[in-house]
């Protein structure tokens, strides 16, 4: 996709995103910083900040294939290279946060289909989450329409989410 197109697709969703209810309403949003195939969320990121929203960023463990939660308030220093090769929170600046305490999570992807299901990285760190959060945590998804698919194979420990926000539409799944 051309880079002028991938932006303002983005900013589609960044858009939907911001006049969501369920994120409006939350205090404390799990987001991600993307790898080169899921929607960009920097931007998202810093305007979460501008709202006064208690923003929560994935780290991860690789050896012990385990993630961890941690409240980052800025991203130009509090953000090292983690090792999926992406930015994640410094471990030694940021504080932990339970897991009981997140009101929405916004989860990654490369492929969705209408019913919830999704394709990450393959790693199952978003698959091992999700059983985890509380029953009232809205697990959202951000996608492009070009990202949705028929349906995506799914295995038993695969996890579903609520909600796709796309640059065309919302898909509500509960």
């Amino acid at each position: 996709m051309p880079a002028d197109v991938r932006d303002k697709k983005t900013r589609a969703i960044e858009d939907r995103l911001f006049e969501f209810a369920n994120f409006l309403e939350s205090n404390i949003a799990l987001l991600y910083m993307n790898t080169e195939n899921e929607v960009a969320t920097r931007s998202m990121i810093e305007r979460a900040f501008e709202i006064n929203k208690i923003v929560v960023l994935p780290v991860f463990d690789m050896e012990k294939h385990k993630m961890g939660l941690m409240k980052v308030d800025n991203l130009n220093n509090q953000l090292k290279q983690g090792p999926r090769g992406v930015h994640e929170p410094d471990t030694a600046t940021c504080k932990k946060v339970p897991i009981d305490c997140v009101d929405i999570a916004i989860v990654p992807g490369i492929a969705f289909d209408e019913k919830g299901a999704r394709i990450g990285t393959g790693m199952g760190f978003y698959d091992r989450l999700i059983p985890n959060l509380p029953i009232t945590t809205r697990k959202v998804a951000l996608s492009f329409e070009d990202q949705l698919i028929q349906q995506v194979p799914m295995e038993h420990h695969d996890k579903h989410i609520d909600i796709i926000i796309t640059d065309k539409r919302i898909i509500y799944k509960i």
